[in-house]
Parts: structure tokens; sequence; C-alpha cells
């Protein structure tokens, strides 16, 4: 929010100078980013009049003129701009003068005739862009003013960095209510007169989209004179405030929206036909903008439109199809509320960002529009003449924002500032802001003013006591903390041990976006529906990711292309996966991924080089099942998966429900992904590896364990691993270790079959086992295998 000093101490004017100003703004929570003069530094610049003006004897384009600065004789200058003439008043920079870029003005002869001085046009005094031709000043202008002091240039502008909660202060009205406040001061408001209604001239107005615009007011002024000029003082408030003068229609609804902090929109009413609707778009809608771009809508774009067509987009951007011109003679003023909620991001995804969707989209008053239709009446009237209609008002009360009554408790509000105030001074603080005051023994019931729509909680009005209270008065004090054990669960096992854990077998921690490329993750994913952004960084990162693998993946195929050799990565991350029971339509799921690829170790002269192989990553995925001290409830399954190969995959199942899959990616996506070889991955549920089993201390037994080693054949599909869970659950007494040792296949034993070699290792905590329990129990771990797997003892 920008706006000149000279115009805030019109409203307020508290005896501070420049810089305590900008102090007390900034120390209010009105942060001013910066303090700026209105105009560059230039002098000797005077008002003058041209009294004669007459073409230059040897030069075409020039003319000589005779300008009366208000000495005893006037001045001969000779200037080229065209539109210098008789009778206008103008900006003469008199023998002496410096100008903006250290321009100095001397007599000189121009073509054979003598120039003592210059006409001045706006850019030559540094305050605007325009070339067109010299300054021309009303007819009352005093002749031989200084300039600056004719147009008060000396000046600043503050430009205040306003956070997105008080919008309340995007207009001069809200900034000197704040100065008033802190300065326990009376803000002198200018006097915004009802203009009453000439004609019967009015359009009626249909709010279709009621709950995004619950309040609309339009009035129709006829007879307008658009090709008027917008008063100088109007022009240099609008320019002082960063805003350029277009005509005065459109003058008059910025300045309106600078002071009073609330948009307005003027069409042309000769353009509108029928009843002024306030509706969503249809979708795909066409609509030609002012800045003459045509933007295709979607219906959740509100828009104000007549009986045929789209005219604008409410809140955000007028149409050109509709929009004022110099040919205008009748408009149609509009004054709005409009739900931030159905302006918010709708100007950013068409590339805008307007004033008004900027006010629009942080909120303003929902009583402001009357006030607003009148003070922009009043000034359009004043500034191009013309007729006003009555106001036509069209209003969904129970869509409006209701006014809130807050509670302010004095123990909260002294424990969150660690302060006593007085109570008489906290009523009076919230009284000066405008807040309707009720207090009793508890503290105080607050009803909020309409305009401070940023008040919903008891802590916004500790944050308002508080900082017109002063934070400088509130004393810096150490804080006091005592000291207390955490719990803690012994039996979770926290993310980052099993991370450690990773780290420690040679991985190292990704941590990768969230955000993929939706081709890679309907290659790998081609079942899952994934959740696409609206507004993505880049077309490659537009889809959220279902899984942690694309983004590992990237990372491998990153890291070969740069020469590394031998990779392991491992991230913990949320996948985002499509679920209508879920809050927002979206299941966040927290997962464990690791991915390898290249060679399985680091050249070494003691190593023999081997590719990655999935045993080995198995093997990670193992250690981190044992982590839980529970690797038995974990199984691995054969099993197909869209992103792996067919041949080397497998589903991990605690208690018989899916957690994950281990795997080689599949072969024909490495080429496309980029991955330069075999490469495996995981992925687990996070939660399911979360818990473990704690050791429980038992006597270790003094007498000797018993090794009987069984090989046997069973067909080469039959997994080792459904073998070893069904010896484990057989329940042979005593058995306390069980290993696979060797695996054969060839010679001795039938094509299809292949010999297993296990270990049975048998201990008895008390006394030392007897042949006959021994051969008892391995043969009852070998009728077991017969029956079940069809097993037969190699010999």
């Amino acid at each position: 929010m920008k706006f000149s000093e000279k115009w805030l101490r019109s409203w307020v004017n508290p005896a501070l100078d420049q810089v305590e100003l900008a102090e007390q703004l900034s120390m209010a929570g009105l942060e001013v980013d910066d303090v700026t003069p209105v105009a560059e530094a230039f002098n000797s610049v005077v008002v003058g009049e041209v009294i004669k003006c007459w073409q230059h004897p040897d030069a075409d384009k020039l003319q000589v003129t005779e300008v009366n600065i208000g000495t005893d004789d006037p001045t001969t200058i000779v200037c080229g701009a065209p539109n210098c003439r008789q009778g206008i008043k103008v900006a003469v920079a008199t023998v002496g003068a410096v100008l903006p870029g250290d321009f100095k003005i001397k007599k000189a002869k121009l073509r054979g005739q003598p120039s003592v001085g210059m006409l001045c046009s706006n850019a030559e005094l540094g305050l605007s862009d325009d070339h067109d031709g010299i300054v021309e000043l009303p007819n009352d202008a005093p002749i031989g003013m200084d300039y600056r002091d004719y147009l008060e240039l000396n000046d600043v502008t503050f430009d205040v960095d306003l956070t997105p909660n008080r919008a309340d202060c995007l207009g001069l009205r809200g900034i000197a209510r704040e100065v008033g406040v802190l300065n326990r001061m009376a803000v002198n408001e200018p006097e915004i007169q009802q203009v009453a209604a000439c004609h019967d001239d009015q359009r009626a107005i249909e709010l279709i989209a009621a709950e995004a615009c619950p309040r609309y007011l339009g009035r129709v002024v006829t007879n307008v004179n658009v090709q008027a000029e917008s008063p100088l003082w109007l022009r240099e408030r609008l320019r002082r405030s960063g805003i350029r003068s277009i005509d005065p229609v459109v003058d008059v609804t910025n300045y309106v929206l600078l002071e009073l902090g609330h948009p307005m929109h003027a069409f042309d009413n000769d353009k509108l036909s029928g009843t002024v609707q306030v509706r969503m778009a249809h979708a795909n809608e066409k609509l030609t903008l002012l800045d003459g771009n045509e933007v295709t809508l979607q219906d959740d774009v509100l828009v104000i439109a007549d009986g045929n067509k789209a005219l604008a987009m409410a809140g955000v951007f007028g149409g050109e199809g509709s929009g004022v011109t110099a040919a205008s003679k009748n408009i149609f003023l509009e004054s709005a509320f409009f739900a931030p909620q159905a302006i918010a991001g709708r100007a950013r995804r068409f590339g805008l960002h307007t004033d008004a969707s900027h006010r629009y989209e942080r909120g303003v008053d929902p009583e402001l529009q009357r006030t607003a239709m009148e003070r922009a009446t009043q000034l359009i009237i004043e500034i191009c003449g013309g007729e006003a209609g009555p106001v036509v008002e069209a209003k969904e009360d129970r869509y409006l924002p209701q006014p809130q009554n807050v509670q302010l408790r004095k123990a909260r509000l002294a424990n969150v500032l660690g302060i006593h105030i007085a109570d008489d001074e906290v009523t009076e603080i919230l009284e000066r802001l405008g807040f309707t005051v009720s207090a009793d023994a508890d503290g105080w019931q607050v009803s909020v003013p309409t305009f401070r729509f940023d008040i919903a909680i008891e802590e916004d009005l500790i944050e308002e006591v508080a900082r017109i209270y002063g934070y400088h008065r509130i004393q810096a004090t150490a804080p006091a903390a005592q000291l207390r054990m955490v719990a803690r669960q012994e039996a979770q096992l926290t993310t980052n041990k099993l991370k450690q854990l990773l780290v420690d077998r040679g991985y190292q921690e990704a941590i990768t976006y969230s955000f993929v490329d939706p081709k890679h993750q309907a290659m790998l994913f081609d079942e899952s529906a994934a959740l696409t952004l609206p507004f993505p960084i880049s077309v490659e990162m537009s889809s959220m990711r279902v899984s942690l693998w694309p983004g590992l993946i990237g990372a491998v195929a990153h890291n070969q292309k740069r020469q590394q050799q031998s990779l392991a990565f491992c991230e913990t991350g949320l996948r985002f996966l499509p679920d209508d029971k879920a809050e927002n339509g979206v299941r966040q799921q927290a997962m464990i991924a690791g991915v390898r690829g290249g060679k399985a170790f680091a050249e070494h002269w003691n190593e023999g080089e081997r590719a990655v192989d999935f045993f080995d990553i198995k093997g990670d995925v193992e250690a981190l099942l044992a982590a839980t001290g529970e690797a038995q409830l974990y199984t691995f399954v054969a099993d197909s998966h869209p992103a792996l190969h067919p041949g080397q995959s497998a589903a991990i199942f605690k208690n018989g429900k899916a957690i994950g899959y281990v795997g080689a990616v599949h072969p024909q996506f490495e080429k496309k992904l980029g991955l330069n070889g075999r490469t495996f991955v995981f992925e687990l549920e996070l939660a399911a590896v979360q818990q473990r089993r704690l050791p429980a201390a038992q006597p270790i037994s003094r007498f000797p364990s018993i090794r009987r080693d069984l090989a046997i054949v069973v067909p080469t599909q039959l997994a080792a691993g459904e073998i070893l869970k069904a010896i484990e659950n057989v329940g042979v007494n005593h058995l306390v270790d069980l290993n696979l040792f060797d695996v054969y296949e060839g010679s001795g034993v039938a094509d299809g079959y292949r010999s297993l070699a296990l270990s049975l290792i048998l201990q008895h905590p008390e006394r030392t086992l007897e042949d006959q329990e021994i051969n008892a129990a391995v043969k009852a771990v070998v009728e077991m295998l017969t029956n079940e797997f069809g097993a037969t003892l190699r010999e």
C-alpha cells in the first residue's frame, strides 16, 4: 500500500516527523518498507502563462513564445512541444534552474532566436514518463509560484508492506484510522454525501451465485463527459500511490480504491443488455479482457454478465466489450462484496494480479459498498458532470459475514503478554480501535466492527492490545522452565533409527520431491490414479507421487550419468493416494523405501566385481524387519507388480497383510527412466515396521547343543521360506536354531528338483538331550516335510 505523507496528514496529523511516523507504523504491525520522495530534486521552476506564441522563422517544429512568469517583462522561450499554445499555464524552468539528471538551464539561442529558460514536460521534471508535450496546468494556477510549492512536491511516499490479515489497511482510511488510534487523535474523514437520484434509469441485478457475491450495488449515471480532464490533485494522489491516470471515470474508481480500500468498476451502460447477473462462468466461456487478451473461463470463476455474455471477471479484471471509452456517455457503476474464497487464486490462474483482486482475496468491509458508491458518484459528477440514477442493491444476508463477538479474559491477556495492563487502559485501547466493549469481572466482551474482519479469536484481541499498548513497553524477561523426563516408548522404532540402519548398510539418505513426472509415474503405476496439480512448478513435476520409487529411481539415473558406479539411496516420506473416504479425498501414507544399482561393492583389491542382485536388497529389507525383533511375522511371497521384473519381485506381508514390495525394476522401463543396468527397489509402510518386540532376559543353557543336518529333495518351484516356516510351526521341542546352509541342483538330483541342506540345532536349558529325544524330533520334521511338501531325504 503506497500513499503520500501529505495525503495522510490531511486525515490525521500527529506531531511526528517522517522517521518517527514510519517507526510508529512499523512497530504497530504496519511495516514501512520504504520512504521515497514524490519527485526528483529540481529547483527554480515556476508557474508561467504563455501570452504569445508564433512559428519559429527558421524551424518548422519550433515555436517562439513569450511567457509571463510574474516578472516585469515577459520571458522569451523557444519551445518544440506540439501542445504549446497561447493562454495555457505551464511549468517554466528559469535560467539557473537545475533539473533531474543535473541538467542546468542557461541562456541560449536556438536557430538564431534567444531562449531564456525552458517549458517543461513531466518527464523532464522526473514526474512521469510522459514525453508527449509540456505540462498544462489548471487556469487558476498562480503565475510566478514555485512549481514545487504549487504541487506540494516536498512530500514523500510511504510504502507499507501489510500482512494478509490486515486488508482493512489497504486504503488510506484504514491507515489514518490506525495513526489516529496510536496517537489518540480524531480522524478527519472527507465528507461523503448521498447523491440524490435525478432520473429513474436503472438496471435490475440478479444474484445467481449469491454465496460468492452476497451483496451487489449498481447505479446508472447518464450524460457523463468522459473526455473531461481529471483534476491535478486527483492525478497527483494517484501518481504518488503508484497508479497512472487514464481517464476521469477510471481515475475516480482507482481513487476510491486507494482512499477507502474498496475496489469498484464502471461499465459502459449502453453496451449492456438486460439484467446484470452475478454468476459462475460457463465451462470454457470466452472473455476478452481490458488489456486485449482473451481468456477461457472455467465454471469456478465468478463473472459479471448481462443477458447475453460475460462482461468481467468479478473482482479481478474488466472486459473489453463493456469497458468505458472516450465515446461513452452513460455508465453503470458497480460496488460489490465478493467472498474472498470466490476470488482467491483466480487472478494468478490467468497470470494476473490487480489491485482489486489483491484486496478481494484478503477481504473487504461488507458494509462499505454503499459508502464507496456514493463517494465515486459524487466525484464523477463533480469532475465529469452527469445525472445519477437510484442505487439498486441485491443482497443475501445469510451469506454476508456476521459481526464477531469475542471474549477477552484478563487472566489470558496477562499470561500471554507476561505483564499486567490496567483494565481501564485495555478498555480504552479496544474502544479507540472501534470495538464495542462491555467489561465484566473476568474480562471484556468485545463486538468487532465489520471493517476488522481479521478478528475472530481471543488471541487476535490480545495482539491488538499489545501492539497499541506498544511492544517497546513490554519488558524483556528471560523465560523460566523446569526440566522433566519426556515419556519415551522403548518399543517404538523411530524413523531415524530405521534410516540409520540402512545408512550403516551403505545407503545414503535422499530427499526427493513429492511432485513427479506424470509420464514416469504412469509407466510404473498404471493402475494408480495420480493426483494432478492445478498449478505445478513445471510439467515434469505436475503429479503427486503415489510411491517414493520415481524420485529415488530419478536420483540413481542422475548419478549414473555422472559416472557413479555403486549407488544405494533410502528415503522416508509421504505418498499420496486418492481415497474418497479420506479427508479432502487424499490419503497420505508414510513410507520407507530404498534403491540399489550398479556394483555391489566399491572397487577393492580383495573383492571381485559383482553387480547388485535381488538378494542384496532383500537382505537389506530383512535387516529392517529383524530390527522389530519379530522377523517371523513377515513373509516374502513371489508376486507381480507393474513396475517390477515379473521373475524378480515379491510382496511383503505381515500377519497376512501386504505392507510393501521388493524387486528389480522392469527391464522395459530401464532405458525410458535413464537407468544403466539392473536396478532394485523396495518400499514398506513405515507404520508396519516401527513397533518392535522388546527382548526379555532368559537364562543361558549350560548344556551342550546338538546339531542334526538334513538334505531333502523338493520341487524347484517350492520356496525355501515356506519349508523353514513349516518346520518352525511343527513345534519340535528344544529347537533353538534352524538354518538353510546349502542349495544344490545338478548331478544326482532329478530335473525340476533341488536339494536343500538344513541344520537343526537342539538344546535343553536344564539337561543334556538324549539320543531318543533328538531322533524323535528329527523324525517329526521329516514326516511333516514328506506329508506337506512331498520331500524325500537325499541319499
